[in-house]
């Protein structure tokens, strides 16, 4: 690590931070296209926010530039080089939202071959509070495995709001999804 690169890394480490930091990870599903509705809700609770997107959800699922500037941090979606400094402190509670039938399962079977897993995989197993919002079709929803990850996820404490299936109404309209429920599941 260069000389420059220790600093900052000790820099933010010892950094006051106001604010409790949030880490939103958000996976490729349609309504991926709202996160900014929670990333503003969490500010209006006084939450410093960070995104982690899975490397799909970078793919045009939700306006990067935007969460960037709203944020005022970068996405981050790749492992940082050994030499680089951490752009995030590390976080006070995880949201996953939208959380796919993917990112559950893997994430339950402990695999960590994105930064978004790897984050969710090590988050868990430090105590982190994690809040995690499902948008899963009805038919995934069904498979053996996903009930298997959902139950093993909430043995390690992991909190989840209502099923999200994405499927329109009977009247043609959408449900809408409720962003701000991962920031109630998280408590006060």
């Amino acid at each position: 690590m260069t000389q420059q690169a220790e600093k900052h890394e000790h820099a933010a480490r010892h950094e006051p931070r106001r604010s409790p930091f949030l880490y939103v990870v958000v996976c490729a599903a349609g309504v991926a296209t709202g996160v900014s509705k929670l990333i503003t809700a969490a500010q209006e609770r006084n939450w410093e926010v960070g995104v982690i997107a899975t490397p799909v959800a970078m793919n045009g699922f939700f306006d990067s530039a935007a969460v960037e500037a709203q944020t005022g941090r970068p996405i981050r979606s790749a492992w940082r080089t050994p030499g680089e400094p951490r752009p995030f402190p590390p976080p006070d509670a995880v949201v996953v939202a939208p959380a796919t039938f993917n990112t559950v399962n893997k994430w339950a079977a402990g695999i960590a071959d994105t930064l978004a897993l790897g984050t969710l995989c090590e988050v868990a197993g430090l105590g982190v509070p994690i809040a995690v919002l499902p948008c899963v079709a009805d038919a995934l929803a069904a498979h053996p495995a996903y009930r298997d990850s959902l139950t093993r996820l909430r043995g390690m404490g992991v909190r989840f709001g209502d099923p999200h299936a994405g499927e329109p109404d009977p009247d043609g309209g959408r449900p809408e999804f409720r962003w701000e429920r991962a920031l109630d599941l998280l408590g006060p």
